[in-house]
């Protein structure tokens, strides 16, 4: 199927109202999103998603609408992920609560112009090399590999390079001046925390994109199916980081799943890579037989794959454990940070967050109660947050 630069011209203009929308009613005014908010508008953004699937499917065909669902749920597998490394980034930079849906926003915007640069420049390298299937079939099954590698926070420390860089160039303060990205400190002009995170946040988008865009050129070579099932799994990403919050920590297996995916997808690629060889020193420049994975076996095994990688981490005791563990050193360190929220209504969320998390870390099994009782840096935390709730009340 051929898209007709009318069709084009109405996608893009559909996605630029969607992120207008987004910002104007939603992101301008500084709040925190309820949970029943966040799970409103992320389902609202999925309904989007497969409704177009939908229209695809029906006037693309079934091969086309088959590529665009399996590009989707890959897309937002890999986005989900993305969202424990964003976690980490403004843990780190200590960004208030009200203020994340801004730096969130912006990520998306960043991610998403990065993605269509190297779409259309993925593009343009597969229609003049043929051998650019290899490259990107050994890109993810490295990138497989090292998902298999136990990671901690500090892997995706926010202190990299480029941040160190910055301070030691400009004038940055160390505290927030709502959601200014420059601010008048001691007279002089100086760059605030928030355009540093914004900065981290599309280094990290940058890196993303060298994993997602050769994973969904493995599905579809159709440029305008890659373009919209990226943007549309990108769509929505910040109403989904405050609905899993607290639900993160517990997909312990994901990783594991999107190894399995990203090395099946870099599989695929070879095997379209010799079915279509033309590289001289690979059987003298011909084809070479092999067997060719069809796009609905693909959707089937990405479909497949995540469902037993959920259902597995949510029944882990492991994941239960972690989750709680993770939650309340999270809780308790934002319940103690005087900086993280100026909204009480916020304050007595997160106190009661603690407080459902050290009741479950009371009802796990002995043997995951004592990882607990060995962490005494999160006891000390805890206790100490639980001080200072007392001394709230007591003012």
């Amino acid at each position: 199927m051929q898209v007709s630069p009318l069709v084009w011209g109405v996608t893009i203009l559909v996605i630029l109202g969607l992120l207008a929308f987004d910002f104007f009613v939603h992101v301008r005014k500084a709040h925190t999103p309820t949970l029943r908010e966040a799970a409103i508008w992320s389902s609202l953004y999925v309904g989007v998603a497969v409704l177009f699937g939908v229209v695809v499917w029906v006037f693309g065909g079934t091969e086309m609408g088959s590529e665009y669902f399996a590009g989707y749920v890959t897309e937002k597998a890999l986005s989900v992920d993305n969202l424990f490394v964003f976690l980490i980034i403004m843990s780190s930079f200590r960004v208030p609560r009200e203020d994340q849906q801004k730096v969130l926003l912006f990520g998306i915007v960043f991610s998403l112009v990065a993605r269509t640069g190297f779409i259309f420049l993925g593009s343009a390298l597969i229609n003049s090399f043929a051998w650019v299937f290899y490259l990107f079939g050994l890109i993810l099954l490295i990138t497989a590999g090292n998902l298999l590698k136990p990671e901690g926070e500090e892997s995706h420390s926010a202190d990299n390079f480029i941040i160190r860089l910055a301070r030691k160039l400009f004038h940055t303060t160390d505290y927030y001046d709502g959601d200014k990205l420059f601010t008048l400190d001691k007279g002089k002009r100086a760059m605030t925390p928030m355009l540093l995170v914004m900065v981290a946040i599309g280094g990290t988008d940058l890196l993303f994109a060298l994993d997602s865009i050769p994973a969904i050129f493995g599905l579809t070579q159709n440029v305008y199916i890659v373009f919209t099932a990226t943007v549309f799994s990108l769509l929505g990403l910040r109403q989904l980081y405050f609905l899993l919050d607290g639900l993160l920590d517990r997909l312990v297996y994901l990783s594991y799943g999107l190894a399995a995916i990203l090395g099946f997808i870099g599989v695929k690629l070879i095997l379209h890579a010799l079915h279509e060889n033309n590289v001289p020193f690979v059987n003298d420049g011909n084809p070479v037989p092999v067997v060719v994975i069809s796009t609905g076996l693909s959707l089937g095994v990405i479909v497949g794959v995540l469902i037993v990688t959920v259902v597995a981490s949510v029944r882990s005791p492991r994941g239960k454990a972690q989750s709680a563990i993770s939650g309340a050193r999270r809780h308790a360190t934002a319940y103690l940070d005087l900086g993280y929220t100026a909204d009480l209504a916020e304050r007595d969320r997160i106190y009661n967050k603690l407080l459902a998390e050290e009741q479950q870390l009371r009802e796990l099994t002995p043997k995951y109660r004592q990882l607990v009782r060995e962490e005494q840096q999160l006891m000390d935390l805890v206790q100490r947050a639980h001080t200072e709730h007392d001394d709230f009340l007591s003012r």
